[in-house]
This record gives structure tokens, sequence and C-alpha cells, in this order.
């Protein structure tokens, strides 16, 4: 991206990781450079505006969602920060309240506490976390790494980018004064209740689940959507196939999105990856906005060797994650293109 081309670079060798990667975290080692072992800081920052009605669910989605990237590097988050910005003019203050609340039940649920932050007057509520975390450098996970003959394997279902689109529809179709947390139409109350369950999921169990395998790489899957996350995972000469008739849903997904409740961002998510990407016969548009699906707190994503996969899925199961799956395998790229779709 050039804007990051104009950002200082460091040199500093205790800089394990940065921005010019495409890694979740930035990593900083504090032991010596020649101990294996050495413990690593982990230090990440998200935050978004609003994707559900209730305040206090807004809290815990854009605080899961923040402290995601901590686990999707093999580390363990340490404290949190608060990020705010709030209309104080428009919403009362006790609306702000209930957003913090549920973000201090996130935090509390990681085991972490949540020692201060910082507020500014904005024309939106705006959420989330700065976390810092911790690994050893011998369990650092990076999203880089994959190798062909591994099995891609997913922790949650797709979907929340097209139901938080038909959430967000519904309110401005209402046209509430109070704006961001109305009611009205919109998607069942089972489906957007699944979508909220997923969405305040924590990673924790998935990335502990995951220290008992080889895993060779590993991201969560957040704006950038499946494919674009998984882009990101390829090495030099390096694919990845994926198939659409394993990727788990969520409950309305599918039909939200064919009736066009898709997000920009989804679309422009797919338009970027059209040059890189075969889509086979009997691949949908629907199935290619989907696997392309701007995500917010979603899952965790592993390339590991096929012979571990299915073990690994039972044991994500185990865990908590019942919709985990094998979507997909790692291959040689050959001169075609890097990423495909197959039914």
């Amino acid at each position: 991206m050039k804007l990051l081309e104009a950002l200082p670079r460091t040199h500093d060798p205790r800089a394990l990781v940065g921005f010019d990667s495409s890694d979740d975290a930035a990593v900083f080692r504090l032991g010596d450079a020649d101990d294996a072992d050495a413990e690593c800081l982990l230090a990440t920052t998200d935050f978004f505006t609003p994707v559900v009605d209730s305040p206090f669910d807004f809290g815990r989605v854009a605080a899961a969602n923040a402290l995601s990237d901590v686990w999707a590097m093999g580390g363990e988050p340490l404290f949190a920060l608060n990020l705010v910005g709030f209309p104080t003019k428009a919403l009362p203050l006790a609306v702000l309240g209930e957003i913090l609340e549920g973000g201090g039940a996130i935090a509390g649920e990681a085991g972490i506490s949540v020692l201060g932050g910082h507020s500014t007057d904005f024309d939106v509520p705006v959420y989330g976390l700065a976390v810092t975390g911790r690994v050893k450098a011998s369990r650092l996970r990076r999203n880089v790494g994959a190798r062909p003959g591994d099995a891609i394997v997913l922790t949650k279902a797709l979907g929340t980018g097209v139901l938080t689109c038909a959430m967000r529809a519904r309110v401005l179709r209402e046209g509430s004064v109070r704006g961001i947390f109305g009611k009205g139409d919109g998607p069942a109350p089972e489906e957007e209740a699944a979508a909220v369950a997923s969405m305040v999921r924590l990673n924790r169990a998935a990335a502990r689940a995951a220290d008992a395998f080889a895993v060779h790489a590993s991201t969560d899957v957040t704006g950038y959507g499946l494919l674009g996350h998984l882009k990101e995972m390829l090495g030099d000469g390096v694919g990845a196939a994926v198939r659409v008739s394993a990727v788990p849903l969520l409950p309305g997904a599918r039909r939200l999105a064919e009736k066009g409740f898709v997000p920009e961002g989804s679309r422009r998510n797919l338009a970027s990856l059209r040059e890189a990407l075969d889509v086979a016969p009997g691949v949908s548009e629907t199935d290619a906005l989907l696997a392309a699906d701007a995500q917010t707190s979603g899952g965790l994503l592993f390339a590991l060797p096929a012979r571990d996969a299915e073990a690994f899925v039972a044991a994500l199961r185990a865990c908590g994650d019942a919709p985990a799956a094998v979507v997909g395998s790692f291959r040689e790229a050959g001169a075609g293109k890097a990423l495909h779709l197959e039914p």
C-alpha cells in the first residue's frame, strides 16, 4: 500500500513484526536475540462504528474483535485500553456506559483488565480496544508459512458482513432519531442472535487447541473476508483452493445475500481479488460474495498438514467451535491464478 510507504521504517532488531507485513499484531522481543524462547510483547488495536442495535452487544463485539489478533498469533492478552469516540450531544451518556460495560464483560471473560483508555467527542459512536499481549518467540504464529498440501481450517461461520448490513438497512428504513440503535425490519430474531453469538465468541479456545498441532500459519478472518485473508497467507509458489460447499455460513446469510444485503466492503473485496481468483463452474456469484464477505470478529484461519486436519477440527468442536471445518487446501500455485473457488 503506497500510503504505508510514507511511514518511517524501523531498524530495531527487537521489532520482530511491524506494519511492513499483513500480520495481525506488532511483535516486540523482550529477551535475548539468541533465545528461541524469548518473551515477546504483542500489540494491536481495532475499533469501529456500531454493527448491532444493542450498545452492550456492540461493546462486546468490538472487544472480542480486538482481542482476536493476539490469539491469532499464538499469544495471550495481558491488558487493554478503551478507544472511544462518542456523540455527546446526540446520544445520552448512558448509551456509552452500556458500550463500555459490554467491552468490560468481554475483557473479563478473556481474563484481563481494561486499565484506562482515551475518548473524544465524535459524530457517531466508535469503540474498540488497544490490546497488549505476550507470546514466547518459539510459539509465535504468523499469517505466512502455509505449504502446498496443507489443509485450510476455518473456526467460525461466515456471513456477519451480510447480516450486519441487513441490520443497518433496517435501521435506515426506520429513520429513527436515535439512529444507530433503532428497531425495525431486518433479519429474523434467531438469525440476528446467531450472528451476535458468533461475533462475541472468543477465539481463545481455538487458539489454545491449535497449540497441540503443527500449525504452519494462522490469522483471523475480519474485514478482507475469507478470500482476502487467505490470499495474505500465500507465499511464493503457493496457491489455495476453497470448496464453497464446505464453508460454514451463519443462518440467514445466503438468503439475505441473495436479496442484495451485501456490504460495499464485501463487494470491494471480491472486485480486488478478481485477477487472482479462478471461479469454477457451479460456483455462484453469491458463493463468491460470501467467501469475500467482510467479517466482524470472525474466526481463525489455519494452515496445517492435511493428515492432522480432521483431528484438529474435532478438537475445535470439542472446545465450542461447532462450525469449525476443513474448507479447502493449499497447493502449488502453478502458472494459473493463486486462488480457486470450487463447488
